[in-house]
């Protein structure tokens, strides 16, 4: 799992790198999202972000990619919206 955080001064930009991480995470707050990942989409996440985002980056704009392991995954602790976000939902039509 990869939790990325991410700050960009310029809107434009700030938008298209959301819609980017939206095609393969969970949006967890307002610039943060959690990606259950692969190595290999990690790495394509990664060369994305070099190839498109790198060369547009301000002194103030920044992102920060943390992976957490299996066993830490287990130690994340939830409270609000988040506690529930993994929970099965059933729908009555």
């Amino acid at each position: 799992m990869l939790y990325i955080s991410y700050d960009f001064s310029n809107d434009k930009t700030r938008t298209k790198f959301a819609k980017f991480l939206n095609k393969f995470g969970i949006k967890k707050q307002y610039s943060v999202y959690m990606i259950k990942n692969s190595e290999r989409l990690l790495e394509n996440i990664l060369i994305e972000i070099k190839k498109t985002y790198k060369n547009k980056f301000e002194k103030s704009d920044s992102v920060i990619i943390i992976p957490i392991s299996k066993a830490d995954e287990r130690k994340i602790i939830k409270y609000g919206y988040s506690s529930n976000d993994e929970k099965d939902v059933l729908f009555f039509s």
